[in-house]
């Protein structure tokens, strides 16, 4: 029977991949239907769409510094500011040449800006035709874009034993390093599904942010993470507490159901 190895996993056996095979650890995956695949390249478009535009929004402060011109931190205000900056009535050190090149990149992030939003669209349209990213959604720092990676990543999960193989797999479990009868629980190890993997902890990171006035016991439980040890911290145990119970969802097929 052919199976297929996650590629993040394939590197250490490229001289002895049949040594993989028969190693019981090594982590399998399901092959995707072609509507993952869709979801999937759908997802990776709108990330490099996003990557394109933060790369001309960085250049675009860069090239300003060099004529004494600061541009506001955060994408909206940066788009706020340009319109002024190459203004031919405004008098701010920048050559007419210079200025057409400024209004060029403007109108470049407004057409990324548009093709973002009609991914953006095509993605909550999916997610409501999908009952299970309607229920993946219930789950605080998980919204329809993270959703349909989990579907398009995993399907229905039979490729995992339990959320706790599925965290492992993201990365998101701490590594481990033993030394006689001493064991040190170390960072998490960053392997697996990166992207999948940056989605939990930023919508954990939104629960971090979102929890200091609330009391209920996850709450609690975040809040205390938090004090101790970060902002980081705390939302790294977040997407490895949302990933676990992902993981139960899918392969229960119950609701959530948050902690009493």
């Amino acid at each position: 029977m052919v199976k297929l190895i996650s590629p993040q996993y394939v590197k250490p056996y490229i001289q002895g991949i049949m040594e993989a095979s028969f190693w019981a650890g090594t982590p399998y995956v399901t092959p995707k239907t072609v509507e993952q695949q869709d979801i999937q390249s759908l997802l990776r478009i709108r990330y490099n769409y996003i990557e394109i535009r933060t790369t001309v929004s960085n250049q675009l402060r860069g090239l300003m510094k060099e004529y004494g011109v600061f541009l506001a931190a955060g994408y909206q205000k940066l788009k706020q500011e340009l319109p002024g900056i190459f203004d031919r009535s405004t008098e701010n050190g920048l050559t007419p040449q210079m200025k057409e090149l400024i209004e060029g990149q403007y109108d470049m992030l407004l057409i990324f800006d548009e093709k973002i939003d009609k991914l953006d669209i095509q993605i909550e349209q999916i997610s409501k035709q999908h009952e299970v990213c309607q229920r993946l959604q219930k789950i605080e720092g998980i919204g329809p874009i993270t959703a349909l990676a989990i579907i398009a990543s995993v399907g229905n999960g039979q490729g995992f034993k339990n959320g706790r193989h599925f965290s492992a797999y993201l990365g998101l479990v701490p590594r481990q390093h033993s030394s006689g009868q001493k064991e040190k629980l170390l960072g998490s190890s960053k392997r697996g599904d990166v992207y999948l993997r940056e989605l939990l902890i930023h919508g954990g990171r939104s629960v971090v942010m979102h929890c200091s006035k609330k009391s209920d016991a996850r709450s609690v439980w975040v809040n205390k993470i938090k004090d101790t040890g970060g902002m980081n911290k705390a939302a790294v145990a977040v997407a490895n507490k949302n990933a676990r119970i992902v993981m139960a969802m899918l392969l229960s097929g119950e609701n959530y159901q948050k902690a009493a």
